[in-house]
Order: structure tokens, then sequence, then C-alpha cells
């Protein structure tokens, strides 16, 4: 299975947070399976950083290079992300989801989130 990290799956996954299952982490980790995470949700996690740091304490270089070094291929987006993003249902307004499903809808993966309303979306959402 091919699974992109939604931003908050992807902090839930490289801190070890409960929110995230032990059976999904199990099941992510599954030999075969490619992992990769989105510049997008770096910006997100950037911009976020900046405006509250104690409500994101994570630093984006430090979520960057900890998902590299757990072997999550970084996924930049790129135009036919953009334009796919233009092409989706306005079933979620918040823009950084809506361009991490317009790059799992573009690249064939599974977006692995939490988030209902991104789940809306269908086959290309992986809920938990």
């Amino acid at each position: 299975m091919r699974i992109l990290f939604d931003t908050h799956a992807l902090l839930w996954f490289l801190t070890g947070n409960p929110k995230l299952p032990s059976a999904l982490r199990k099941q992510i980790l599954k030999p075969g399976n490619e992992l990769f995470f989105s510049s997008v949700s770096i910006l997100e996690i950037a911009m976020k950083h900046a405006l509250k740091p104690a409500a994101m304490p994570c630093p984006p270089d430090e979520v960057r290079r900890d998902a590299l070094a757990s072997a999550i291929t970084e996924l930049p987006f790129a135009s036919s992300h953009a334009r796919r993003v233009g092409e989706l249902p306005w079933l979620h307004r918040d823009p950084f989801d809506r361009m991490l499903v317009a790059q799992a809808v573009e690249e064939g993966l599974r977006l692995l989130s939490h988030d209902g309303d991104v789940g809306r979306y269908g086959d290309c959402v992986l809920p938990f």
C-alpha cells in the first residue's frame, strides 16, 4: 500500500502518540508499504509553529529530518497537484487538507487521516 500521511497522522507516527493506534502503526510498517509525507505538511507545521509555538512545538525542520530518518519519502507539491485541488468537490474547506487529498488522488496514494471531513473524499482516504 502507498500511504500519504495527513499532517496530524505524521506527527503522531513520529512521536509515538497513542492517538495513532498500535495496530494501525503495525499495519503502516508492514513490508512492501511505501510511506510518504508532503511538503504541504511541512508548510502547515511551519505556519502553525510560527504563529503559536506552544500549540505546535515541533519545528518543521525537525519533523522533516525525523520523517526522512524514518524512511518516509518526501512528496513535493507540484503543479499537477495544484490543478487537482481546483477539481475536488468542496467537501472540506481546509486548504492544507485539500492539497493533501489532491496529492493522494493524483499520485494514487491513500491519505491516512483521522479527520472525518477528509474521509468524505472516499477511496483515496484511509480513515482511522
